[in-house]
């Protein structure tokens, strides 16, 4: 593993006035080394020049959240992760990491950037993105897509243990995606973790996925979230009824619940208030009417008795 190596650079203000002095000076002093002047000034005009422009190469601005990982000959030297204007060895090659928070949409695809004449970007950034087909638990086709947000932590993993570890990032974050849906079933009805039910613990539960991935990488991953979530086109329409039918058998059981209740309480109340008495034939007869007004989704027709209270 490579450890990160944090490096303190030079300021670059001094070191652009010293290659200023170096390349307007060593002009100056060629013409008069060449106007019948001291000889010995032609060479270390000649050398100060060079070396003037190899400091050039030296310079390098640095913005915030973005870091340079600088490398002399393959070897890697350190990183720098500090804003500003710097000076660093010439023969550094230096390669630019951004620390910034980014996000990603499994199923999305980075398009190349298209430029007008002037070299701005007209056109790039990612395609939209098309959900993955998997298998739940119980074995339902469904899509399933999500959102990942990241940060590189650690540029020397970043670079040097993972070959395009954005890349490595997207392919990562989809096969943690498809093995976590596949633990799950789609929706539950016995308290178990679902997809669709239990959106918070799978968040948490992805995000925990990915992150033992990525270790190696030097991504930090902040947060994943499910996007979208359906069944696949082929079993939607049978699911619908199936979650229709559970919707209704849910509405009639409180009904139901509600009802008994209701009867309860009237014939406790017409007992407690002595209104009338009534039999246990006449009991029943009584609940078997309420439960089917109560019960009934049409409105039912009242039949009023004129005669005696049992005819």
């Amino acid at each position: 593993m490579n450890q990160e190596r944090i490096i303190r650079p030079m300021s670059g203000w001094v070191p652009l006035m010293i290659s200023l002095v170096l390349l307007l000076g060593g002009p100056f002093g060629i013409i008069v080394a060449t106007n019948r002047g001291p000889m010995f000034l032609l060479p270390i005009a000649v050398v100060g020049i060079v070396i003037g422009l190899l400091a050039l190469f030296g310079f390098m601005a640095i913005a915030p959240n973005q870091a340079r990982v600088l490398l002399l000959f393959g070897d890697y030297k350190g990183s720098i992760r500090d804003s500003g204007f710097f000076w660093v060895n010439p023969f550094y090659s230096k390669k630019k990491v951004s620390l910034r928070v980014r996000n990603f949409e499994t199923g999305s695809q980075q398009m190349a950037d298209t430029k007008d004449s002037a070299g701005r970007v007209v056109k790039g950034g990612r395609t939209q993105s098309r959900p993955s087909k998997v298998n739940d638990r119980d074995g339902n086709p469904v899509e399933i897509s999500g959102v990942v947000v990241w940060r590189v932590v650690n540029t020397a993993e970043a670079l040097f243990e993972v070959d395009e570890f954005e890349h490595f990032l997207e392919v990562q974050s989809e096969a943690a995606l498809r093995n976590m849906a596949s633990r799950h079933p789609y929706d539950s009805e016995d308290h178990e973790i679902s997809l669709r039910g239990n959106t918070t613990e799978i968040g948490d539960e992805l995000k925990d996925d990915i992150q033992e991935r990525l270790d190696k990488a030097g991504v930090e991953v902040i947060e994943a979230r499910i996007s979208h979530l359906a069944y696949a086109p082929e079993i939607a329409a049978a699911m619908l009824q199936r979650q229709q039918a559970q919707a209704v058998v849910a509405a009639r059981s409180k009904i139901v619940e509600g009802a008994v209740g209701m009867v309860e309480m009237a014939l406790d109340q017409l007992k407690r208030d002595g209104i009338v008495e009534l039999d246990d034939e006449r009991k029943a007869a009584m609940v078997s009417n309420l439960l089917v007004v109560l019960c009934s989704d049409q409105h039912t027709q009242p039949v009023v008795n004129t005669g005696s209270l049992y005819t």
